[in-house]
């Protein structure tokens, strides 16, 4: 049997992915129901797809916290007046729940023996597959269709902790440098609109 994570953690990044979708259904004037929706699969979406690909029970669904934390997020999104989210509060909460989920996909796949590459590759999903969940039931184009540094910056926290991991070092310490780092590059592809080159045809 792996290693459990602190379920702290989970939750953590749970939360913090929950609040953007619903805040987008709250920036779309959408119902409780709705919005309760995107929450769920914001938050759950990445790590779903995580605990399918090592082929164990979804994280959520043996969690006496998660889902109530979610319908939490939800109602707090609801009753909450909307100049309080205005601006790029749920830019900066999705970058932030992308470090998380990214390190703790990452985490989670090299705890379950999976070798450091695939490993890292699986916290990439992890982080970004509820944020594309989210855009394309919003029917808004998905943030991998744009040069914006994304799966980059996931790419970082995910690289970071495995490389981390491999060295030995504490987990929290690692797990910290991880996601603090793969925040700030998305926080800075935000502040000033670094983006990736497009591909360009040769022009004959």
């Amino acid at each position: 049997m792996a290693p459990a994570l602190p379920p702290l953690l989970d939750l953590g990044g749970t939360a913090v992915f929950a609040l953007t979708g619903a805040l987008l259904a709250a920036r779309l004037r959408q119902t409780f129901v709705t919005m309760s929706f995107f929450a769920l699969v914001t938050g759950v979406g990445g790590g779903t797809v995580r605990d399918m690909l090592l082929g164990v029970p979804a994280f959520w669904l043996h969690s006496p916290l998660i889902a109530p934390v979610i319908l939490a997020t939800a109602l707090i999104a609801w009753f909450t007046p909307a100049r309080w989210w205005e601006g790029r509060l749920l830019e900066w909460g999705d970058a932030a729940g992308l470090a998380a989920f990214s390190v703790l996909g990452t985490a989670k796949a090299l705890a379950f023996g999976v070798p450091p590459l695939p490993s890292a590759i699986l916290g990439v999903v992890t982080g970004c597959v509820g944020g594309i969940i989210r855009d394309v039931l919003a029917g808004q184009p998905s943030i991998l269709m744009r040069p914006e540094l994304y799966v980059t910056a996931a790419a970082l926290s995910a690289g970071l902790c495995a490389i981390g991991t491999l060295a030995g070092l504490p987990d929290a310490l690692v797990w910290s440098v991880a996601a603090t780092a793969g925040f700030a590059l998305r926080g800075a592809a935000i502040t000033w609109h670094i983006n990736l080159p497009s591909y360009e045809k040769e022009k004959s």
